[in-house]
């Protein structure tokens, strides 16, 4: 082979190389240019991270329709100018394909506006710790009402909800809760629909707490201690009415006189509120003893002679 063949080969071989070691180079900077884009999103999806909480409820669409319906025409057919379908446009659109750590109460607000309804004056019924019992008194008292007795409330009792980045937009596996990151949907969703709550409050106010509970009946960092108890308008409500319940039979950790609900008052009185506290309101008790009829906390009398 003569010499100029063999360096022109030697040199068409050497530009091939570069070509391709130029063209690899490219290609592992498109992938790392596309991962750092990328990086963040990744992070803090729902694909890429087992939440601790239970994931979307079943059948969601169909669960909140159904509540819905129920509620503004078996319930309350006075709300039944109440658009359902809306309603359930926009609670989806408060949270699918969303990172499920990153909703904002403007979300929400679109789903507040669709879903509020005046509440009578002297009938918002607050709680802490003490659901199960009372809902089973505003269910056998209608002259209360809870916030689970309202649209909102009724709603989204007991179920969940949360997004994904990636399709189907909803993350049906897991959802995070409060500890791992305070701006998910639920907790979101839960203080917006208190502060509207307490705001709407009027009349004689009533808060059932537990003082069974061993660390106080009063908690600030509850949603009531935390959110409802500082949108209540002094201007509105003309007492709140503090019903103190224990469990039948079980401890007594705390009075009306204790130092949790102490601090409650204190926090009430500053804001210019008249209060009332009351040991075992005996309504409520007697519903407690449904369960207990022979416990001597449900006596109603003795005989004197």
């Amino acid at each position: 082979m003569p010499p100029q063949q063999g360096s022109a080969r030697m040199r068409q071989r050497t530009v091939l190389l570069v070509g391709i070691a130029v063209l690899l180079a490219a290609l592992v900077l498109a992938v790392v240019l596309a991962s750092l884009l990328t990086h963040g999103r990744h992070e803090v999806s729902p694909q890429m991270l087992k939440w601790k909480d239970r994931g979307t409820t079943k059948n969601l669409q169909e669960v909140i329709l159904g509540r819905c319906y129920n509620y503004i025409t078996a319930q309350h057919p006075e709300l039944g100018d109440k658009d359902c379908q809306k309603i359930w446009e926009s609670l989806k659109d408060a949270f699918i394909y969303k990172n499920p750590c990153n909703i904002t109460p403007e979300d929400y607000q679109p789903l507040m506006e669709l879903a509020s309804h005046p509440i009578p004056c002297n009938k918002s019924l607050f709680w802490s710790k003490t659901g199960d019992l009372v809902h089973r008194y505003t269910k056998s008292n209608q002259n209360f009402l809870t916030l689970e007795d309202t649209l909102l409330g009724y709603m989204a009792d007991r179920i969940s909800w949360c997004g994904d980045p990636s399709a189907p937009g909803i993350n049906y596996e897991s959802c995070p809760k409060r500890s791992e990151c305070e701006s998910n949907p639920g907790s979101v969703f839960w203080k917006m629909a208190s502060k509207m709550f307490a705001e709407a409050a009027c009349g004689v106010v009533q808060v059932m707490l537990n003082g069974s509970v061993e660390a106080g009946a009063f908690r600030s960092s509850s949603i009531f201690g935390s959110i409802e108890i500082f949108n209540l308008d002094p201007d509105k409500v003309s007492k709140v009415h503090i019903w103190l319940m224990q469990d039948i039979g079980g401890p007594q950790s705390e009075c009306c006189s204790g130092h949790s609900i102490q601090r409650l008052i204190s926090i009430l009185e500053e804001r210019n509120f008249n209060i009332i506290c009351e040991d075992n309101y005996r309504p409520v008790q007697l519903l407690q003893c449904v369960h207990n009829p022979d416990h001597t906390d449900c006596r109603l009398c003795t005989n004197s002679t």
